[in-house]
């Protein structure tokens, strides 16, 4: 037998030998990454805020106006570009832009409070609010 050949059926005994053995550190990281993809999951699940009344528009950190969700129309933004917003059937999107890269435009469709919608280049944010009795904090910390 050849030394090459022996050391493969070496190697062939010493992998059939090998077995799988978990420590506790090993148990541990498991029930951490479970824990945590958990978390996540619960807080996606409870991160909607109901059906959105109404939009907010914000242009470079002002108030522009708001808008009833429940009466379609379209509201065309101006300022370093141009931007195309169409309320319909109780939901907002950016419709049309000339921005580069078109992201907010690609975002599509939101109908759920607490979303937005933002136009980085023309600095403009579509806020989606609830209720006039929804709360407007999700919580305090102290």
């Amino acid at each position: 037998m050849s030394c090459a050949s022996a050391e493969v059926s070496e190697m062939r005994e010493t992998y059939k030998t090998v077995r799988l053995t978990l420590c506790r550190g090993d148990l541990l990281a498991v029930c951490l990454v479970l824990m945590a993809a958990a978390a996540l999951i619960a807080g996606w699940s409870m991160g909607s805020g109901g059906k959105a009344a109404s939009v907010q528009i914000w242009q470079d950190g002002i108030w522009k106006g708001e808008y009833d969700l429940m009466q379609d129309q379209e509201i065309q933004i101006s300022g370093s570009y141009q931007n195309t917003v169409k309320i319909q059937n109780g939901r907002a999107a950016i419709i049309d832009s000339n921005c580069p890269g078109q992201d907010c435009v690609k975002s599509g469709w939101h109908e759920d409070a607490r979303q937005s919608i933002v136009c980085l280049p023309n600095r403009l944010e579509l806020r989606l609010v609830g209720t006039e009795g929804e709360p407007q904090v999700d919580g305090v910390t102290r």
